[in-house]
């Protein structure tokens, strides 16, 4: 069964989330984008794991799904073409802070689990190591090999998978705070890992780079703080639905039930690039490689993904291993329509016509992907499926995002918008 899952996101009970992150709206906006399984993010957390034991039921093996009341009473907000069964699995982010080999390290995990009672025991043992209730995304002084160690041993089907790995503060890979490979992090434990997260601000082409890398499925995810964030990146399967069918295709080299991924432009991510934000100072990865220091102030600069990949890249882009699948980079489909109405991101219009064109053709992401694009014209306008066929084509021009400031991303200019509206 050919399906989508964003398996890293996070509930109202992280910090700097939205409060209307529930399992109503995750439910309802996972039909909206066409998402199929979804990570429940924080289950760790005594008050959002209580919150899904009261509100999911098992449904396939290792899945969850809402329960029929729930569904019953939000039914009737989802358009007809957008409804489709949405499934949850249990998902958590660890933040692990510590020293080793003489450095701080700062290792953020995302850490899927097969069951309910695999969820407790994690949640016990790591509640006996630190403060579990205060951030959905607990922040631990634990060597990420050791949690890696303590997920096997309440999960022997785990999914622990490196979170966002290039990030500079808060990766394994990080410029600030991570290792120069997974193994010098993991160690003997590194089998156990199948999967690594390629993170917001870079995409497979920069990771195919790294010959270490090779051996792990590149996913991606939405790492979304409010339910509309759900699926700006995220992860095509093709195998059972079952958390069965989904282990198999990371796990099981020889399975091919793992499709690939939709991506950001890497360049939109807010640490694409090296710079300084607080100076509006923006380097390439040549200016940085010899210059750390911010040239207005003299402070030290943050190292941008796109350097830091550059340093540790073994191979010229282009080159790719065995594990390697196709990805496709998109711009959501609210920024798309801000675009062409021109008008901001977050307004009622844009909420509107956002609508308007899943009630019209669908869920997000296929109309971002599969959608013909005389079906677009005739929902949306001529302007948004010439839109639609840039993105597809990666006809973009992007404003590199940098020390955490996101990236700019347009699709026309003034000139090309008078043309187009006119013709």
């Amino acid at each position: 069964m050919k399906f989508i899952a964003d398996l890293h996101i996070h509930s109202r009970y992280s910090r700097a989330t939205s409060p209307e992150l529930t399992l109503e709206n995750l439910w309802r906006w996972g039909q909206f984008k066409g998402i199929a399984v979804i990570g429940t993010g924080d289950c760790i957390h005594p008050a959002w794991l209580k919150d899904i034991e009261a509100k999911l039921e098992p449904a396939e093996a290792g899945f969850l799904r809402l329960g029929p009341l729930f569904e019953k009473a939000l039914r009737p907000e989802i358009p007809v073409l957008c409804r489709a069964d949405v499934r949850f699995v249990l998902s958590t982010e660890i933040s692990c802070i510590y020293k080793k080999n003489g450095k701080i390290r700062k290792v953020h995990c995302v850490v899927i689990l097969s069951s309910l009672a695999a969820a407790r025991a994690f949640q016990h043992r790591l509640e006996a190591i630190g403060n579990i209730r205060s951030d959905g995304r607990p922040i631990l002084g634990l060597d990420a090999r050791d949690l890696l160690a303590i997920a096997l041993e309440c999960d022997p089907q785990v999914l622990f998978i490196p979170a966002h790995i290039w990030t500079p503060w808060f990766s394994v890979l990080g410029a600030r705070s991570g290792f120069d490979s997974i193994k010098e992090c993991f160690g003997d434990l590194t089998r156990h890992i199948f999967a690594v997260e390629t993170g917001l601000s870079s995409d497979p082409l920069m990771n195919w780079r790294l010959k270490q890398l090779d051996d792990f499925i590149l996913v991606s995810n939405s790492d979304a703080h409010s339910a509309s964030k759900l699926g700006r990146e995220a992860n095509m399967f093709d195998t059972e639905f079952s958390y069965a069918g989904m282990y198999r295709a990371l796990a099981d080299t020889l399975d091919k039930g793992f499709v690939g991924t939709i991506e950001f432009f890497p360049e939109e991510g807010k640490y694409h690039a090296a710079g300084h934000r607080d100076c509006g100072m923006r380097l390439t990865p040549a200016e940085s490689q010899h210059n750390t220091l911010c040239p207005v102030c003299g402070k030290e600069v943050t190292e941008g993904v796109l350097s830091r990949v550059a340093m540790l890249a073994d191979r010229v882009a282009g080159a790719k291993g065995s594990r390697a699948r196709p990805y496709h980079s998109l711009i959501p489909l609210a920024e798309i329509i801000a675009e062409v109405r021109g008008v901001g991101v977050q307004s009622a219009q844009v909420a509107r016509v956002y609508m308007e064109l899943i009630e019209k053709l669908g869920p997000e992401l296929p109309i971002l992907m599969t959608v013909s694009l005389k079906d677009i014209a005739i929902a949306g306008g001529d302007m948004l499926a010439e839109a639609v066929r840039r993105v597809r084509a990666g006809k973009v021009s992007v404003t590199p995002g940098y020390d955490g400031e996101y990236g700019v991303i347009k699709i026309f200019d003034v000139a090309e918008r008078g043309l187009i509206s006119k013709g």
